[in-house]
């Protein structure tokens, strides 16, 4: 019998785990082929500045990327794993020109990256107990996550409120902020708000604010829903490729500046 889900239309008529799968599969179909797309356009640049011979083909970007990558290679010579963990990882760069814009990158970037793997592995463990009858009953694990759900929760929104402010009271920022990025905080503010209602309305916490148990499914759906489109199948349409994009560059450029 497929499990349930907290999220549905109501308390009664909530999405099954097949129905949220099929959900999460149209996401991913989406994003992957905005990478498609992405890979293709590097791929047109790679093959301008390596003369891969590989014209239209998925495959220019990523031997041009290898190449550079490879000793031979000229630029900064630092160590892949140097490039991996300082600047990839900890992101040393944007500490050296703003120790506040550094929190707030860290901060998303750590809230997100950890809700993101935490959410793999229900999944992986949902799965698991689903198909092979073998491994963690699905709902103790989910009450095991619970508090590190919500630690890495409040990180992530910890960055949201600073990447508002910044462009709220900083007039440089407030000058430069374009639609696209408003649209961008939005929809990361919106994800984490509603996740902390959805949960708080379940829970009988202060997020719930006071709303009927009735509630929580809809609520959830509507997170589920946002998160899927927005945190997976809109990146490769969006400025948050840069989260793909800058990682590659600097592995191509092997750190530095």
């Amino acid at each position: 019998m497929a499990m349930e889900y907290f999220a549905g239309i109501s308390d009664t008529l909530r999405i099954t785990f097949v129905q949220i799968m099929i959900l999460s599969t149209l996401a991913i179909i989406i994003f992957l082929y905005g990478m498609y797309i992405n890979l293709k356009k590097w791929g047109a640049g790679a093959e301008e500045y390596g003369g891969s011979g590989t014209k239209g083909s998925l495959l220019a970007f990523p031997r041009t990327l290898i190449r550079q990558m490879s000793a031979e290679g000229q630029h900064h010579g630092q160590h892949i794993i140097v490039t991996l963990v300082l600047d990839i990882l900890f992101q040393r760069r944007i500490l050296r020109r703003s120790p506040l814009r550094w929190f707030m990158h860290i901060t998303i970037f750590v809230g997100w990256m950890a809700l993101f793997a935490m959410s793999l592995l229900m999944f992986l463990v949902e799965m698991t107990h689903m198909v092979l009858h073998m491994g963690p009953d699905p709902e103790v694990f989910r009450e095991m996550l619970s508090l590190p759900n919500d630690i890495f929760s409040y990180v992530l929104l910890t960055g949201i409120i600073i990447a508002i402010a910044r462009r709220l009271f900083m007039q440089r920022m407030r000058e430069s902020t374009i639609a696209y990025d408003s649209i961008l905080l939005g929809g990361l503010t919106v994800i984490t708000i509603t996740g902390f209602i959805a949960d708080g309305i379940r829970n009988g916490t202060f997020w719930g604010m006071g709303l009927h148990s009735e509630w929580a499914p809809p609520a959830a759906l509507f997170h589920v829903i946002i998160s899927l489109l927005f945190c997976i199948a809109y990146i490769p349409y969006s400025k948050y490729i840069h989260m793909i994009a800058i990682p590659l560059t600097l592995l191509a450029n092997k750190g530095g500046e």
